[in-house]
């Protein structure tokens, strides 16, 4: 029996090739500073972890479109926290476990195929090509949609965007939704790091000075994971355009993709709170500012970096793996740009999720 045809399609695991590098930093005489990953480190909120105990008693199947507690809670934080009104809780939403597997299967789910183009950032996070690839469809790195000339099923945003940090300004969103709506494109924003803004405000897809007080043609996709550091829950949501959100559930209905009513309640609390928000950009604010002055006095270029939880740095002595090279040998791991696609040859994405004290230890070593 052969089941490799589907995995044949899909591009190399990238983190594999860190092995080594992991393993000489690891050697360190005061241990690795692992700046390779953006997961979180820092403690789920408490009132999060109560919201799911309180939950825990929950026999019964949830179902695919999920509680009107945590829609109306998803719903209240985009109009609080992000100026997008009037979604509707009924039918513009729709929770997921975690975005990796929603964008992941977004095009498979949306019946696009063999033959269809899904354009992606030219510096992307890599779950877009292998959704691309998953779906049998073709991919293309552009550095803006707008100036693609051909037809297109799907495009992809991300902003502040990861690896680099860079943030997509308002007026570059209206542009791209005007081209989607014209060429009868759906238009997929990734903002999972919409509350972390450094040098400028992220604006959603979904604003209306953006959009037009219209979702035609468009997806939001919000995650959980990065703003209440609960990446181990698995939540998010994607809401929008409501005859998508209307096609997903139908499918999703079929496959089973059900928020577990547990993680649905802790959604809903960690939605409705602010605060362990807040607490939490100090914390990496912090972290940027000390990680940013010490690769810089180190020799090394912080550019873009404009949000999000990843500095992207480039020393000109090296390329992508002869940065991760170096660094790892002061026992600081970082991911190659060369990751993320070919315009990060020369680049590595330095995370911010690492406790103070290995960051601390990073500074250390860099000044050393």
């Amino acid at each position: 029996m052969n089941f490799a045809a589907t995995s044949s399609r899909l591009p190399d695991f990238p983190w594999d090739k860190l092995a080594p590098f992991k393993q000489k930093a690891a050697a360190h005489p005061d241990g690795i500073v692992d700046l390779s990953i953006g997961s979180p480190v820092d403690p789920v909120p408490e009132l999060v972890k109560k919201a799911l105990a309180d939950a825990a008693d929950a026999p019964a199947y949830p179902t695919t479109i999920g509680t009107g507690t945590a829609r109306q809670a998803a719903v209240d934080w985009l109009a609080r926290r992000l100026d997008v009104p009037n979604v509707d809780p009924q039918h513009g939403i729709l929770p997921v476990i975690g975005t990796k597997e929603l964008i992941m299967l977004l095009p498979t789910l949306l019946g696009i195929g063999a033959g269809d183009t899904v354009l992606i950032p030219d510096l992307a996070y890599p779950t877009y090509e292998a959704g691309a690839a998953l779906a049998r469809a073709t991919s293309v790195p552009v550095a803006d949609p707008t100036q693609y000339d051909g037809p297109v099923r799907v495009a992809y945003l991300n902003s502040p965007r990861n690896p680099s940090g860079q943030i997509t300004s308002a007026d570059e969103l209206r542009a791209a939704v005007e081209w989607a709506r014209a060429n009868d494109v759906l238009l997929v924003s990734d903002e999972c790091y919409m509350e972390f803004g450094w040098d400028s405000t992220p604006v959603s897809v979904l604003h209306p000075d953006v959009c037009g007080g219209s979702f035609d043609n468009l997806l939001a996709v919000h995650s959980l994971s990065k703003r209440s550091n609960l990446a181990g829950y698995r939540a998010g949501f994607v809401a929008g355009d409501e005859a998508v959100v209307a096609e997903l559930l139908a499918v999703r209905k079929h496959a089973g993709l059900m928020v577990p009513s547990p993680i649905q309640a802790a959604m809903a609390a960690a939605f409705a709170d602010d605060v362990h928000v807040d607490e939490q950009r100090a914390r990496y604010v912090r972290r940027r500012t000390v990680l940013r002055d010490a690769l810089t006095v180190a020799g090394w270029e912080i550019t873009l970096s404009q949000g999000g939880l990843y500095l992207w740095a480039s020393n000109p002595a090296y390329d992508a793996y002869g940065s991760v090279e170096a660094l790892s040998e002061r026992g600081i791991l970082v991911a190659p740009g060369a990751f993320y696609g070919a315009a990060g040859e020369r680049h590595v994405r330095v995370a911010l999720t690492a406790t103070d004290e290995r960051v601390d230890a990073a500074v250390k070593r860099l000044h050393e």
